[in-house]
């Protein structure tokens, strides 16, 4: 009765209160179950994981085409490129995996294979040509070509055979195998006859240069010369002995020596004896020695076919000569000739 007399209505106020505090709980009630019903619904859609989708046909199709229709179904490609009979495919899907119409989550990897069109390099032929042929051929080859290189393997497979030594056997890869980066060649390679042998030419009481002819005659000839100072009983510029003597049967990788009497030089001109050690061969290959004289002509001295190892001749030209020694056309080494008294002194035997 007190506060109603100072005015206030404690019955009113208390109606008031409750009023509020019931929406404000009902509002509250309400909110948790919104979150709660989100939150639902955000675990049921990451429970249910990716979307399944069907994989398209994309096999025949340009690159380009056929990325963008997986691209539209959320899929992922994996590519790998080959060669194909068909230069027109070039560009296209060969193949697919999975396969069209397979159902897949999306984000899922699709292998393609690709066309790079035909294999425009094949492996040459080589059989029935000479080893040192197939050498120059892969070297001009592979300047053209240098990102598929073609190499020989090394060392060479040889064997005895009726065909000409250095010729190609045997090859593998075969001809006509496609290049599609580099390529590893390995070559069987003739060493002649086995039985292939020469008769050894009469070379005693020759001169230098008939002794050269002679040998030059053979073909195939592994010699070497030893040249001594005069003495009695034997003639400056000639052979005066030879071993094996004249005659004789040797096979062809014998070797052959002859001894010389140093010839007399005339006036500008020196005398010596010229050396090398030559790389050993299986068979014999081209050696080609030359004068490059002083006033710019050639002179040929020997032309032989040689494996390789010590090889000596005498020389008897003008002083400021070149001595040019060549195998296979290829120049190898080159000497000038020194003067009289020097040749004499450095060069004698």
């Amino acid at each position: 009765m007190a506060f109603k007399n100072f005015g206030f209505d404690l019955e009113g106020i208390e109606d008031y209160m409750g009023n509020h505090l019931r929406l404000f709980i009902s509002f509250t009630i309400g909110l948790l179950v919104f979150v709660g019903m989100i939150a639902l619904s955000i675990f049921f859609i990451a429970v249910r994981g990716k979307e399944q989708v069907m994989v398209p046909d994309v096999v025949g199709k340009e690159l380009t085409g056929a990325l963008l229709e997986l691209q539209e179904k959320e899929l992922f490609p994996l590519i790998q490129t080959r060669f194909s009979e068909g230069g027109e495919e070039r560009g296209q899907i060969l193949e697919q995996s999975p396969e069209a119409g397979t159902i897949v989550k999306a984000e899922r990897r699709i292998s393609l294979v690709i066309s790079q069109g035909l294999a425009l390099d094949k492996v040459g032929s080589y059989l029935g040509k000479n080893i040192n042929d197939v050498r120059s051929e892969i070297l001009a080859r592979n300047s053209q070509a240098a990102d598929t290189p073609v190499s020989l393997r090394e060392p060479l497979m040889y064997q005895y055979s009726e065909q000409t030594a250095g010729t190609v056997l045997q090859q593998n890869p075969p001809p006509g195998a496609d290049i599609t980066g580099p390529v590893t060649l390995e070559l069987v390679v003739s060493r002649g006859r086995e039985d292939t042998r020469i008769t050894v030419p009469t070379l005693t009481g020759l001169s230098l240069q008939d002794a050269l002819d002679r040998l030059n005659q053979l073909k195939t000839a592994n010699f070497t010369f030893t040249m001594s100072g005069a003495a009695a009983g034997r003639t400056a510029g000639t052979v005066f002995s030879q071993n094996p003597a004249g005659g004789a049967e040797i096979n062809t990788g014998d070797k052959i020596t002859v001894d010389i009497t140093a010839p007399v030089p005339a006036e500008g001109e020196a005398v010596g004896l010229f050396k090398f050690n030559l790389p050993l061969n299986p068979y014999p290959l081209p050696l080609t020695v030359e004068a490059e004289l002083p006033n710019g002509t050639r002179r040929g001295l020997v032309n032989v076919n040689h494996s390789g190892g010590e090889f000596s001749m005498p020389y008897k030209l003008p002083a400021g000569s070149v001595i040019i020694l060549s195998m296979v056309n290829r120049e190898i080494y080159r000497q000038t000739v020194q003067n009289q008294t020097e040749a004499l002194s450095t060069d004698m035997l």
